[in-house]
This record gives structure tokens, sequence and C-alpha cells, in this order.
């Protein structure tokens, strides 16, 4: 099987995980590797990953290193965002949306460098796999794929170690023994799963937080912002025009510091089984309350209730892994064509862990204050109306009664 393999595009962090997977895939396939490391907003420094790669025998040009924070927020993380995409109902999938964007630059670096095999370090028991490799085999059916987890013996962090030192891989001093929990991160999100979180009952630990401030401890004043939409997309924070992924940072960071974001989950997995995780989203979950907050007064009932059944198939689509799939994009037009009105400004409160919208504004707005008034509606609306409305709908039910008498 190895010598069918020349070349192959590794996604790469740098990490232990993935430097052993570098090593190993030049051991064992006895081919060339190319390292593919993007910026998502993870807030690590990533030129450490260009001399790792560089020190592991990877030619220079053969390392991509690319900040796709903006292409993110605004081909992945807006998209998702206006369809109000939740995973069973909390989960803003901060994880699944970022694997199609890693899997998509890894086949067209593959097609760049010519390369026939692609590989990712996620493991045989995880969601990511699934969505790497669905998105990979949706832009090449014919790539080869190789995934390290399901074919090394090395199944264990004390053998990762071991084989890192055996290699002269560097092991940073807090990945020697067991590491407490795992993490990953990006603009939208962090999550944080295993070890000391792995028992539901147990309460997340205050040091596993890194992107939100204990709510208990955020400011004793409420903060009070503004949030401008077009065509269903952020396009401003407190008056000042910004692009989605300036947009997203500002508000992570009013999210961390209010506390707000915090969600301790635990979820089905695709692939069966349970998995408790943490997730921290802040400024994701201010963005997502007042994208509905803009909304409620530009959506049509019946557009706005259909999008609230769509939002969950949606959700489970990007969690599955099906982002290239033609039945999400199908519902993304839907979506999308909702959006065509959703444009003005949000206010909203924040304070200790809390969103509360407080002011909505469209000049597409469906709030008639003249029809809904509780004083004189000069005739805007026919109370005696709603008398034939309700016996026609009572129809049904009086004749069930009827019978049933």
């Amino acid at each position: 099987m190895s010598d069918k393999i020349h070349r192959v595009v590794l996604a790469y962090s740098g990490g232990l995980d993935t430097s052993v997977i570098l090593k190993w895939l030049q051991q064992t396939y006895n081919c060339e590797v190319v390292t593919f490391t993007a910026d998502l907003g993870q807030g690590e420094e990533l030129e450490p990953a260009r001399k790792k790669a560089e020190m592991a025998g990877v030619k220079p040009e053969h390392i991509f290193i690319e900040d796709v924070r903006e292409e993110f927020v605004k081909d992945y993380v807006f998209p998702m965002m206006r369809a109000n995409a939740l995973y069973e109902g909390l989960y803003l999938l901060g994880t699944s949306i970022a694997r199609p964007l890693i899997a998509k630059r890894q086949i067209e670096i593959a097609k760049l460098v010519g390369a026939d095999a692609v590989s990712h370090g996620a493991t045989g028991k995880g969601n990511d796999q699934v969505r790497f490799e669905l998105g990979y085999y949706a832009l090449n059916p014919d790539i080869k794929v190789i995934a390290p987890w399901r074919e090394w013996d090395l199944t264990s962090r004390t053998k990762l170690i071991e084989f890192a030192e055996s290699h002269q891989i560097p092991v940073t001093k807090d990945k020697r023994g067991e590491s407490p929990f795992s993490t990953d991160a990006n603009l939208l999100h962090t999550s944080s799963e295993g070890k000391v979180l792995e028992d539901p009952w147990e309460e997340v630990p205050d040091y596993v937080y890194s992107r939100t401030v204990n709510p208990e401890d955020a400011p004793d004043t409420p903060e009070t912002i503004t949030i401008d939409f077009e065509r269903g997309d952020g396009v401003a924070l407190n008056g000042q025009a910004m692009s989605p992924a300036t947009l997203l940072t500002a508000l992570n960071e009013l999210g961390r510091k209010h506390g707000i974001g915090r969600l301790d989950l635990v979820e089905n997995r695709f692939v069966g089984m349970k998995s408790r995780g943490m997730y921290e989203t802040p400024g994701g979950t201010i963005y997502h309350l007042a994208h509905r907050g803009i909304e409620q007064i530009t959506l049509d009932r019946g557009a706005a209730h259909l999008k609230d059944e769509l939002a969950p198939r949606y959700a489970e689509l990007i969690y599955n892994g099906f982002w290239f799939s033609p039945e999400r994009e199908m519902l993304q037009a839907a979506v999308d064509y909702s959006q065509e009105k959703v444009t003005g400004t949000v206010r909203l409160k924040l304070y200790k862990g809390s969103v509360i919208v407080t002011g909505r504004k469209s000049p597409y707005t469906l709030y008639s204050e003249k029809v809904v008034t509780f004083e004189d509606d000069q005739g805007a609306y026919d109370q005696r109306d709603a008398a034939g409305f309700i016996k026609l709908n009572a129809l049904r039910l009086r004749l069930l009664g009827r019978r049933e008498g």
C-alpha cells in the first residue's frame, strides 16, 4: 500500500499529534508530506508550525500557512448563522463549521502540488474524521485518504510521546504525561472535551474555560451595544462598519468580558456515542441572538416558522459533515432567499453571562404599531372579523365534540 502514495497533504497544526503524524506518514508510506496550517482565529502563533515542518524535512515550498479568517466567517459562519442553526437545540457548531474549509483547502493544495492523498489527525471515535473525509470525497471523489488514528498502533498519549522523543520531535512540557482535557479553537469558539470532562455529573472546572470570564466575576454594570444587519449578515457594531471576521472578533471580546457563551453539553455524535463537551462561543452567542432579533420584525410568520423547522435539519447536516451536499445547498438557497429584507439594527444588553435583546428597528419592518395597538386603531383592524376566523378554525373541533358526545 505504501508504494501507492507519493505525496500527501496533511492538515497540520504543529502540535504533538500532527507532528507525530507527519513523521509517521514519511516512514510508513515513504512519501513526501505537504503541510497545510489554517489560521482560523485560534489565537496561536502559527510560525512555529513552519519551523517544526522544516525540521521534519518538509520542503519550504510545501509548507502552506494561510490566514483564512475572513473566508471562514464570511463564507461559512455567516451562512450558517443566517439559518439560526443549533445542533440539538443548543450547540452553535463551532468545530463542525471549520472542517469543510480546511478540507477544501487541502484538496485545492493537493491539486496545486500534484498530491495523490490527503491526511488528517482526527481520531476514529469522533465526528471530525467524518467531516474531513466527506469534504474530501465531495470535492475530489478519487482522492486517497490516510487517517493515521485508524491505522497505527500508537493508541495512547504515552506511546505518542515515546514515538516523538525517539524521532527528535519536540514535546512541550505540558504534554508530558496525561493532558487534563483536549481543546479545539477558532474564531467562532473553543471546545474542550475528554479527561476531567468525561463524567457528565462533575461540574466543569473553572480552569477549563479559556475564552470567557466567570459570569459571577463579570462587570456589575450592563453594557448596551447595537449590531447592524444587511440581508441577514452583520455589517456594523455600535454604528462602526466592520468586515465579518473583524465583527466577530469584536463580539468575542465583548462576550469574553461579560462571561457570555458558555455551554456544557452532552451531545449525540454522528458515529453513535454520546459525548460531553464544554463550548465557549462568546461572540457567536451574541450574534445569534441579535440575528433572531432582527428577524422578529422583518420575517413573515410563515417564513419564520418554516425556517425554524428547517434549522435543526440544517444544523444536523453541518454537524454530520455534509456541508458540500446538495441538500445543504438547497436549504442554504431557501435560507438566503428569506434574508432579502433582514436588514436593520438590533440593540442588546450584555450582563453577567446573559444577552437580552432590548430593541430592534428596520426599514423593512412588518411590525405595525397602528394595527397591534391596544388603543383606538382608527379602523386598521376590525375585531369583528375574528369571530368568523375562530368559528371556521373551530368547526372540526365542534364536529369531533358532537360525535364523541
